[in-house]
């Protein structure tokens, strides 16, 4: 019996807290595996300020954040490179702000790692060109694609299993939304990463199609023409899970099971405009966790509604009586692959 398909998480994805320096400086990830990450989104803690995401595939030096619509940019002094096991920042305070030693910057970290290509005329694979870095072990790879007109199209992704979810931003357009594909909302539907809407129906997205276990659709949105990139995600047994589930309103609400201690939780309501959070193991106020806001520029909030457990999170807030999709990595396996219990932190 499989307990798991991985029993290191941190080979794959790890959250990290520094302190802010001003000065450009190397920052070590401190899980259990050296891990070179591929996407790394930042947040500043202690003041407010854009999130800022990076990619292997655009380059260290090219930005997009999470709460906008803006095309990506270079930013010099921003993340500098991606090392071996961690990350070099340099002096703008949005990834290293000095605050006189305080820990005020938190960044979540994937691994991908393999190179992808995908030429669609030659594989009969896609209908468009897509290329980026995947890991097949941890279902994950960053895509990016040139799509020139308002045709729909397939895309290659590289995953070899059928994404449960897809967060897609235009690079190019500089008034184009972040458009999150999740398999709970299903394939007429999306949510917008830098928005706190309900989830929108249009055929536009993801051209009313389901993702499978080689190519997602995209439908004839504004947002896909010229160059765009895709975070894909495929759900891996002990290591990352994607669902649904329904608050009672109250303060005893659901536990929702994973198979493994969650490290992150992202929540987003598709019934009501909440602001999306991300909740996680590193940051102060476990148990329940501080949040952060992915479509807002607010600092670290204090407004806490999750414990993280060993083998799931229970919801602590009332959050309403609303529908939320969840998006979870681990920290650890309940249960190895070879059947040992995990010990408890």
């Amino acid at each position: 019996m499989a307990y798991t398909d991985i029993d290191d998480s941190s080979a794959y994805f790890q959250v990290k807290t520094y302190a802010g320096t001003g000065n450009a400086q190397g920052i070590t990830l401190d899980g259990n595996s050296d891990m070179q990450p591929d996407w790394v989104w930042f947040k500043n803690r202690t003041i407010d300020s854009n999130h800022a995401l990076f990619d292997s595939v655009r380059g260290a030096t090219i930005v997009l954040n999470s709460n906008a619509t803006t095309a990506d940019a270079t930013e010099a002094q921003m993340l500098k490179s991606f090392d071996s096991n961690g990350f070099t920042v340099g002096t703008d305070s949005t990834v290293n702000d000095n605050d006189s030693g305080t820990i005020n910057i938190v960044s979540w970290n994937w691994k991908a790692g393999t190179s992808f290509s995908n030429d669609a005329s030659s594989t009969s694979v896609g209908s468009v060109d897509s290329t980026g870095s995947v890991s097949t072990d941890a279902g994950f790879s960053i895509i990016n694609v040139v799509k020139g007109n308002t045709t729909a199209h397939t895309v290659a992704h590289g995953l070899g299993a059928v994404p449960q979810m897809i967060i897609g931003k235009s690079r190019t357009g500089g008034s184009y939304r972040w458009i999150v594909y999740h398999k709970d909302i299903g394939n007429t539907h999306a949510l917008y990463l830098n928005e706190n809407f309900v989830k929108t129906d249009s055929v536009t997205f993801w051209n009313d199609t389901t993702p499978t276990s080689s190519v997602f659709s995209l439908g004839t949105d504004n947002s896909w023409n010229g160059t765009s990139i895709f975070y894909c995600f495929a759900e891996k047994k002990g290591y990352s899970k994607f669902g649904t589930f329904v608050s009672n309103n109250t303060a005893d609400n659901v536990f929702i099971y994973t198979g493994f201690a969650p490290s992150m939780v992202i929540l987003k309501s598709t019934t009501s405009t909440n602001d999306w959070t991300i909740q996680d193991i590193k940051r102060p106020g476990v148990n329940p966790a501080h949040k952060m806001y992915p479509n807002i520029n607010n600092d670290e909030d204090d407004d806490n509604d999750i414990d993280f457990l060993s083998n799931g999170f229970k919801i602590r807030g009332g959050l309403g009586a609303n529908t939320f999709v969840y998006m979870v990595w681990a920290n650890n396996p309940f249960v190895t692959s070879t059947g040992v219990p995990v010990t408890a932190r």
